[in-house]
C-alpha cells in the first residue's frame, strides 16, 4: 500500500474519490451555517457521513492498485 497511489488522474475512481470527499465537506459546511429541521439535519449528516466512507474506502482502494507495469504501454504497439 502506498500513499504516492492514490494520485491517478487518469483513473475515474481518483475522481470520484474527490468530487465525493469534496461534496461530504460542502455538506459539513452546511450543517455548520445553517439552522436545519432536526430531520433534515440528520439525513444531511448521513449522506456526508456515507460519502466520506465512500471516499476514504475509493482512496484505499487506489493506494492498493499494483504499480502499472511501465512495458505495456509500449507492447501494444509492437
Amino acid at each position: 500500500m502506498k500513499l504516492s497511489r492514490i494520485y491517478q488522474p487518469r483513473n475515474p475512481r481518483f475522481w470520484l474519490m474527490v468530487t465525493l470527499n469534496l461534496l461530504s465537506s460542502l455538506l459539513a459546511w452546511v450543517l455548520r451555517s445553517y439552522p436545519l429541521l432536526p430531520s433534515v439535519t440528520l439525513v444531511v449528516a448521513g449522506f456526508a457521513l456515507a460519502n466520506a466512507f465512500i471516499g476514504i474506502r475509493l482512496a484505499v482502494a487506489l493506494m492498493r492498485d499494483p504499480d502499472p507495469d511501465p512495458n505495456a504501454e509500449t507492447q501494444g504497439e509492437r
